[in-house]
Formats: structure tokens, C-alpha cells, sequence
């Protein structure tokens, strides 16, 4: 693509170089001034959007793992067409976390201090060291990708013999800071609301990611299929059906496994009374449930509607969005009323966070566009045929 169709102005380009601006000045203000003067955080509330928004993005990025472990340990080789974008996901998915993670600190200059000043009894210990070393793997993992494309066929073959532990540890990692996730709140069973707080966190937490990350999958593969070419459904990106209602069903069981526990856990537990009451914990708590378990559940419990790409569409924006409330529902809304404080997250606090996401989506489309993250024969030849060498064969 030439420079000029790069800089010519469109409504999305004018609205994601506004979002970046007033992201990179907000960001500008916080390292400057510091938290106190850019955040609506204080010490009754240490942990606001950003935090939401990190553990966002890390279940959103369980499809690296999932796919990975489906393709390399089960050999469901069915399902490898996935495993490019999946990885790529991930990886942009955990560069903003890690983004968020130094912006969020008191002291930034010193997020390093983990990486020397070990404490292997705290979680957030092991949250650290997971993070540096998946985000690593999934580097590892998505290079040759890159290589490929610049024809360095040497570090392809080094890479492609450590490829089997890399793996093997990449999924590791990633299923121990996932549930870590969930176990980092077990630390605060009078502070978040008994509507969330569970024993069985890390097991939700790492249960809904994989939902939530598969979806993800299949929601970007649309988006990519309709920027790229205007072509309707998947049909750009060369992931057929078959592959998609199979991950369909993937996510139908997690949602279901998923419920049943909580359920099980409100009955065992005795907290259904909370929901009978109606207060915005309840409120948000059924807003969780059923945009993000009932109407999926309901949809993907059909054949007609699996193997409907736009329904498949339609369905992941319902489990993606049922699984944002529920992070920001445990992470946010479910301290607050604890905390004795109203808490809404402050004008730097969100465009920092949006400038992140832009660019993530952006980083996301050109390397999908300029390098063969989906790929297969019937979109090769046809995208070779029109000369745009977006896709290659291997």
C-alpha cells in the first residue's frame, strides 16, 4: 500500500489519531504528575479501571493457549488455521496489559523490581514472572510468522526445533496466571461482594477465559473478513465452518460447565438471597449471567445457529460482552461498596485505556494484512491473483 492511501483521511482514521492523541496526553500528565492528579483512585480504592481492564485482556488472549494446546497436545490438526491468529491475539492482548501494568504503577521506573527482589509467597509474584514468561513464549511463537516473511530461514529452523517445549510452556503459563487471576481476590473475602467472592475464583476465572478467548477468535476473524475485502462472514480469512461451529461447541461447554458451578456455588453457599434483593450488585450480576451465559447457551445449543457465521458473530459479541462485566464486575463494581467510596473511573484513566485498544486493533489488522497470520490455498490463489501478496504459502 502506498504512503498516500495510508495518510488519506477516513471517519475511522480521524477518530483512532484523536483517541491516540489524547491518550499520549493524558499519558503524558500521569508520569508527570502522577496518580494522585490523573486517577479518581485513592487508598479505600487501590484498584480501578486499569486492573479491569487487565484482567480483560488477559482472558480475552486464552485462545493462544487453548488453540495451542488443542492443535500440539491433542493433535486436532483441524483446528490449526486458528492458531496464527490466536497467538497474534494473544500477544497484542498481553503487550497492553503490560503496557497498563507500568502505567498503573506508583512507582514505574521500578517494574523491573520482580525480575531481582523475589517474594514466592505472594501471587502477584507469580502473576509477574507468568506475564514476562508467556509473553516471551507467545513472542517465540508468532516469530516465525515475521521470519517468514523476510526470508530468514536460519532462525526459522531454530525456532522450529525448540518449538515443542515452547509450547508445552507457553500453555503451562498460561493456565497458571489465568487462574492466579482469579485466586489474587481470595484475599479479600470481605471487601468483594459475596455475589462474586467464591472459593472456586480461580476455577470461574480460568472456566469463562476460555469462552471468552475463543470468541474472541471468532469475532476478529469477522471483523478481518469484512475490513480487508468488504467480503461478508469469514470468507476472507480462509477459516471454514467447520472449524468455527467446532469451536462453537467448545465454548457452548465452557459456558455450561461455567454456570453450572455457579450456580452450585449460590445454592451450596447460601447467597441466593442476594440476588433476590435488588441492588446494582444484583442488577449487574444478572446482566452478567444473561447476556453472557443464558442467550449464548441458548443460541449455540442449536445446529441452525452454529454453523451461521453471522450468528457465530453475533453470539461471541454476547459472550465477550457478558465476560467484560463480569471482570470489571469482580475487579471494580463488587469492591466498591466496601470501600465506602463512589468510583468512576477519571477522563485520563479511560483515554489511556482506549488510546491501548487502538492501537492493539490497529497493530492487530496490519499484521493480519501484511503477513500471512490466516491463510489457506483457496485464499491464496485468489488473493494472488489479484496481486496484492497479502497471503503466501508456506
Amino acid at each position: 500500500m502506498k504512503i498516500v492511501d495510508i495518510l488519506k483521511p477516513t471517519f475511522w482514521k480521524v477518530v483512532a489519531v484523536l483517541i491516540i492523541t489524547s491518550g499520549l496526553t493524558s499519558a503524558y500528565f500521569r508520569f508527570s504528575l502522577g496518580l494522585g492528579a490523573t486517577t479518581n483512585l485513592r487508598d479505600a480504592v487501590p484498584w480501578g479501571l486499569w486492573i479491569g481492564f487487565d484482567y480483560l485482556c488477559v482472558g480475552l488472549s486464552a485462545a493462544g493457549f487453548t488453540i495451542a494446546a488443542t492443535v500440539h497436545i491433542f493433535h486436532l490438526k483441524k483446528y490449526e488455521p486458528l492458531l496464527k491468529p490466536a497467538i497474534l491475539t494473544a500477544f497484542l492482548g498481553y503487550s497492553v496489559v503490560v503496557g497498563l501494568l507500568v502505567i498503573d504503577l506508583g512507582r514505574p521506573l521500578n517494574f523491573w523490581h520482580p525480575l531481582v527482589m523475589w517474594n514466592i509467597h505472594s501471587v502477584m509474584f507469580e502473576i509477574t514472572w507468568c506475564l514476562i514468561c508467556y509473553t516471551t513464549v507467545l513472542l517465540l511463537e508468532f516469530a516465525p510468522v515475521i521470519l517468514k516473511k523476510l526470508n530468514l530461514t536460519a532462525p526459522i529452523k531454530l525456532l522450529k526445533f525448540i518449538s515443542t517445549p515452547v509450547v508445552i510452556a507457553g500453555i503451562l503459563f498460561s493456565t497458571l496466571h489465568q487462574s492466579s487471576f482469579g485466586s489474587l481476590y481470595l484475599i479479600v473475602p470481605k471487601r468483594l461482594h459475596p455475589i462474586w467472592y467464591s472459593s472456586l475464583l480461580p476455577v470461574h476465572f480460568y472456566i469463562s477465559c476460555i469462552a471468552a478467548g475463543l470468541s474472541m477468535i471468532i469475532f476478529e476473524s469477522y471483523y478481518i473478513a469484512r475490513s480487508m475485502t468488504k467480503d461478508e462472514g469469514f470468507s476472507n480469512t480462509g477459516l471454514k465452518m467447520e472449524v468455527l461451529s467446532g469451536i462453537s461447541t467448545a465454548i457452548l461447554a465452557a459456558l455450561v460447565l461455567g454456570f453450572l458451578l455457579k450456580l452450585n456455588d449460590l445454592m451450596e453457599n447460601g447467597k441466593l438471597v442476594y440476588l433476590t434483593k435488588l441492588t446494582q450488585e444484583s442488577v449487574l450480576f444478572y446482566l452478567e449471567i444473561i447476556i453472557g451465559t443464558i442467550i449464548p447457551i441458548y443460541l449455540l445449543g442449536f445446529g441452525n445457529y452454529r454453523n451461521d457465521k453471522k450468528w457465530l458473530f453475533i453470539t461471541s459479541i454476547f459472550v465477550l460482552s457478558g465476560f467484560i462485566l463480569n471482570r470489571l464486575n469482580v475487579c471494580v463494581t463488587g469492591l466498591i461498596k466496601s470501600s465506602g467510596y463512589n468510583y468512576f473511573p477519571s477522563f485520563d484513566e479511560i483515554s489511556i485505556t482506549l488510546m491501548l485498544v487502538v492501537i492493539a486493533v490497529i497493530a492487530f489488522r496490519a499484521v493480519a494484512k501484511y503477513f500471512p497470520v490466516f491463510e489457506s490455498e483457496h485464499d491464496t490463489e485468489k488473493l494472488g491473483n489479484r496481486g496484492t501478496n497479502i497471503i503466501q504459502n508456506n
